[in-house]
């Protein structure tokens, strides 16, 4: 499946579902906190903190984005500066139900990922998370793992952040194999993170506290090389 491919695809599979597709905003941001844009959220916030009103709850984009707070891991199989975010976001609307199903139904249908390779993390106090996999997705427990990290952002010193769950594919996976521990046990290339999952509900102040933003919201980011990878 080559890159243009999955750009459709995925721009597709969330249109179809009502969602809005922006194009990608600058490399370089509005917003005075940060140097260059480094996620698809960045021009969302001022629609999670309520001080602009979205073109539509439901969006999606495919954003360029640069990093270098993970430097030292550049030039491995799954880490880049320079990227594009594939991404969907609700604007309280759907919140982590919803982001789950349409996460797992992309994945295992479109995509057509084996779901026995697809491994989750959840942050280890987001119960309602963890059940939703469990319960509704139907992933076995010993493939969903807590991870104490599963909390994302903000982008800057503040803004909008919240607890994540993210999906996982073993590159490796053989019936009945080991699985070394899956994902938080893997020191190596076997696990490859390809979809983050971030519930935002909160807003991050200077002074560290979080206060829970108008709405609870959804802000999906999926590498494109990333899922490259995979799919190729």
């Amino acid at each position: 499946m080559k890159s243009r491919d999955i750009r459709k695809l995925f721009t597709e599979f969330f249109e179809e579902r009502r969602h809005v597709a922006l194009s990608s905003s600058s490399l370089i941001p509005p917003d005075p906190t940060v140097l260059l844009t480094t996620a698809g959220m960045q021009q969302m916030t001022p629609f999670f903190l309520g001080l602009e009103k979205p073109p539509h709850n439901r969006l999606t984009s495919i954003q360029k984005s640069f990093r270098t707070d993970d430097i030292e891991e550049i030039g491995d199989e799954s880490h880049c500066t320079f990227f594009e975010m594939l991404g969907n976001f609700s604007v309280g609307d759907y919140f982590k139900r919803e982001a789950i199903q349409l996460a797992w139904e992309l994945s295992t249908g479109p995509f057509q990922l084996p779901p026995e390779r697809i491994w989750v993390t959840v942050h280890p106090e987001d119960d309602v998370a963890r059940a939703i996999w469990r319960d509704e997705i139907g992933i076995p427990p010993e493939r969903i793992q807590d991870d104490p990290e599963d909390f994302w952002g903000p982008v800057g010193e503040t803004g909008p952040c919240g607890p994540n769950s993210e999906l996982y594919y073993d590159r490796y996976y053989e019936p009945g194999g080991d699985t070394q521990g899956g994902p938080m046990g893997d020191s190596g290339e076997r696990y490859v993170e390809f979809w983050n999952l971030v519930f935002m509900e909160f807003n991050k102040l200077k002074d560290g506290t979080l206060v829970p933003l108008p709405s609870q919201n959804v802000d999906t980011g999926m590498g494109l090389e990333r899922i490259s990878l995979v799919l190729q």
